[in-house]
Order: structure tokens, then C-alpha cells, then sequence
């Protein structure tokens, strides 16, 4: 059973931007900068599941990082619980993860291989002072329980672990300091398709035991359908579409979301062999060169000249708060 939302959003950006400047020469000087996160606008509601998908490259994961201030921001505005966290210091930002946390994309990767499951979940309680050894050990243990491991294997390393189970390690981690909002950053990605099923249906049941918001970054657009509230549609540095998710997958304003949706295989025999795919023309333009005008005009099957010219304004066609539906298309009302 999901929980209910809330009307107030918890995590509100604002024109968010991130650019990594681009140096050559032997004084290093910056001759460009790729653009990974550029002008991005969206809230997330107190319970919700906001989904964001997009192709590899097109900055999900950088916005992830940039929210939880991993990276900072070149420009625009990042508020949690009221708090502007762009204009926090080191000290600030370390206090406020307590609230904050992260699920990497890699189970892997993401695990020290040199420390213990014990250490490793336990770090968090260690670093904000929370509870002398015995009762973190206690709480590690719990944790352990929580996300459906033996709380017995807290002095195992990583490498004893699957990758299903080691992405239940890095879950375990991220609930240590009880936050209130989780970025998962393709969580299930790495994992085999039989593991996968597990792993969002004990993420989707922590959020409504704990009461968790999830910023839920994926590209396996069907799972996202299952997982979350709302989605947003990523296309190089920019959301082009943002909404509930039945309304965006049934009725997407978008040329991207619908290119998107048309590659989903329909489990149902008949509807798979009159499945309608929309096939894009050429590559994902660079993020260091972005075209002029609406950025998938370059793709997009209805370009005019108002396309080429003008970047389209993100605006709102139906709605409000939690059932407004926002698409940045100069043609969109052709498809509402």
C-alpha cells in the first residue's frame, strides 16, 4: 500500500544547472563546458515517488548528485524541508544528510571491499554521532533484518555477497540515519532481471513502512511505471515532460516520451504485433553543443521553424501540484 502524499512539496529545484568545464592547452584554459544539467525545474511531494528517465548521458544521475549537493551546482536553487542547500557550507550539508541519502547505481562498486557489512552500514551512525557502539551494532542488525539479510553476516566483506544482496547492503546504508528522502540512482540496473522484482518491490515497502520520498532514476521505463507516482522525462540536460505516471504513459505530450513508450515490449501477444514503434533518426547530440531551439529538434518527426529557433517554454497544460502535467513543446497541443 502506497502512502499517502503530501501537499507541500519536500524537495523543490529551481533552474538547476550543472556544467563541467571543458580545458585544453597547456595553461589549461577552459574552452567550453558540457552542459549535463541545464535549467532543470521539478518538486517532489512528501511520499512520492517521482521517476526520472531519459536515455544514458542526458543527466539524470548528475541531477541526483547535484540535489544531494555530491556535486555542486553551477547555478539555480535546491530547497529541502525550506532549507536552500546551494548556500550551505561543508559543515551545513554533512548535518542535513542526515535527511538525505544515496542508493548507487553500482552494488559493486559502492561497497568498500575492504570493510565489513557491519562497518560499512554502521559508518553513517559513526560519522553523526548517533548511539554509543553497542546500541549502533544493535541498529545495524536491524537493518540488516529490514532489508531481508541474516543480521549474523555483519562480519562478512562484500565480496561474500551477490549483487542482489550487496545492493541490499547499500539500501541498509542509506536507511542508517532514518531520512526522510532517498535518491535511488538506477538501483536495479546491475542486477539480474529475477533480483530486480525484489528489490523495488522492498524498496516501494520501505517507503510506506518509513514513510521514505524517493527521487527514483532508472531507464527501464516499465518498472517506473510500477514504482512511481509521477515521472519525469529526461532529453539532454533538460526535462522535456513531467506528470502523473498513468497520464504520462497513456497520454504523453512529448515526441520523446512517446518515442520512449513505443519501444516498450507489450506482454500481450496481439498488442506486441500491433505495437507502433517510433524510430528516432541519427545520435543524442553532445551535451558540449547542444543544437539551438527545442534540443530534439534534430530527431523529432514534427519540426518546424519554430523549432530550430525558439527552446521551448516548460509550461504547465492541466492541473495542479501533484496533477499538473508539464511538457516543453512548442507542438504539444496537436497531441492533447
Amino acid at each position: 500500500m502506497k502512502r499517502a502524499i503530501g501537499e507541500k512539496p519536500l524537495i523543490k529545484v529551481t533552474n538547476l544547472k550543472k556544467h563541467f568545464p571543458i580545458m585544453r592547452g597547456v595553461f589549461r584554459r577552459q574552452v567550453g563546458a558540457v552542459q549535463a544539467v541545464d535549467g532543470v525545474s521539478f518538486e517532489i511531494f512528501e511520499g512520492e515517488t517521482l521517476g526520472l528517465v531519459g536515455e544514458s548521458g542526458c543527466g539524470k544521475s548528475t541531477t541526483g548528485r547535484v540535489i544531494l549537493q555530491l556535486l555542486e551546482a553551477t547555478e539555480g536553487s535546491v530547497v529541502f524541508q525550506g532549507q536552500e542547500l546551494t548556500e550551505l557550507n561543508k559543515t551545513e550539508i554533512r548535518r542535513a544528510r542526515r535527511q538525505m541519502q544515496m542508493i548507487f547505481q553500482d552494488p559493486y562498486a559502492s561497497l568498500n571491499p575492504r570493510m565489513t557489512v557491519g562497518n560499512i552500514i554502521g559508518e553513517p551512525l559513526e560519522i553523526h554521532g548517533m548511539g554509543n557502539k553497542k546500541e549502533r551494532t544493535a541498529r545495524v542488525q536491524d537493518l540488516l533484518k529490514v532489508v531481508g539479510l541474516n543480521p549474523y553476516f555483519v562480519n562478512r566483506y562484500p565480496h561474500e555477497f551477490s549483487g542482489g544482496q550487496r545492493q541490499r547492503i547499500g539500501v541498509a546504508r542509506a536507511l542508517a540515519t532514518n531520512p526522510s528522502f532517498i535518491v535511488a540512482d538506477e538501483p536495479i540496473s546491475a542486477l539480474d532481471v529475477s533480483i530486480q522484482a525484489q528489490v523495488v518491490n522492498m524498496l516501494d515497502d520501505l517507503k510506506a513502512e518509513l514513510g521514505l520520498t524517493y527521487l527514483f532514476i532508472a531507464h527501464d521505463l516499465s518498472m517506473v511505471r510500477y514504482i512511481s507516482d509521477r515521472v519525469a522525462v529526461m532529453y539532454l540536460g533538460r526535462i522535456v515532460e513531467l506528470g502523473i505516471t498513468d497520464v504520462v504513459y497513456t497520454h504523453p505530450l512529448h515526441p520523446y516520451t512517446q518515442a520512449l513508450l513505443s519501444a516498450i515490449p507489450q506482454p500481450d501477444p496481439d498488442k506486441e504485433v500491433t505495437r507502433q514503434r517510433i524510430l528516432l533518426e541519427g545520435d543524442v547530440p553532445s551535451p558540449a553543443n547542444p543544437p539551438s531551439g527545442c534540443r530534439f529538434h534534430t530527431r523529432c518527426g514534427y519540426t518546424t521553424d519554430v523549432c530550430r529557433e525558439e527552446d521551448p517554454e516548460f509550461r504547465n497544460l492541466g492541473g495542479e501540484g501533484m496533477e499538473s502535467h508539464w511538457v516543453a513543446c512548442h507542438h504539444a497541443e496537436q497531441f492533447d
